[in-house]
């Protein structure tokens, strides 16, 4: 018996798997999302001391968390500057200091 099937069409060439995410063991910041940050950043200073630290009106003007990350989502150098304080917050909780609004 003699089968009247038509070689399969060659299958197309699997995509590249994208690369790895680098491993980072050193950097405190990585893994965590811009929400954490920011929020564990109005647990420790409050709002009010975020304010007077970076002044930026999504700290100063009606703060909330969903506005703040909207801003900083779109604005770079602002997001570095939270981002700095951020790991001033976690050397200053590292050497044991009081909180500052305590």
């Amino acid at each position: 018996m003699t089968s009247s099937h038509a070689p399969a069409a060659p299958a197309a060439p699997a995509a590249p798997a994208a690369p790895a995410a680098p491993v980072q063991p050193r950097n405190p910041l990585h893994g965590l999302t811009l929400e954490a940050i920011v929020t564990a950043l109005v647990a420790y200073f409050g709002w009010e001391e975020l304010g007077r630290r970076i002044a930026l009106r999504c700290f100063t003007s009606e703060p909330s968390v969903s506005s703040s990350l909207k801003f900083l989502r779109k604005t770079p150098w602002a997001r570095e500057k939270v981002e700095g304080l951020y790991l001033f917050m976690l050397r200053e909780q590292r050497r044991g200091q009081a909180r500052p609004n305590s």
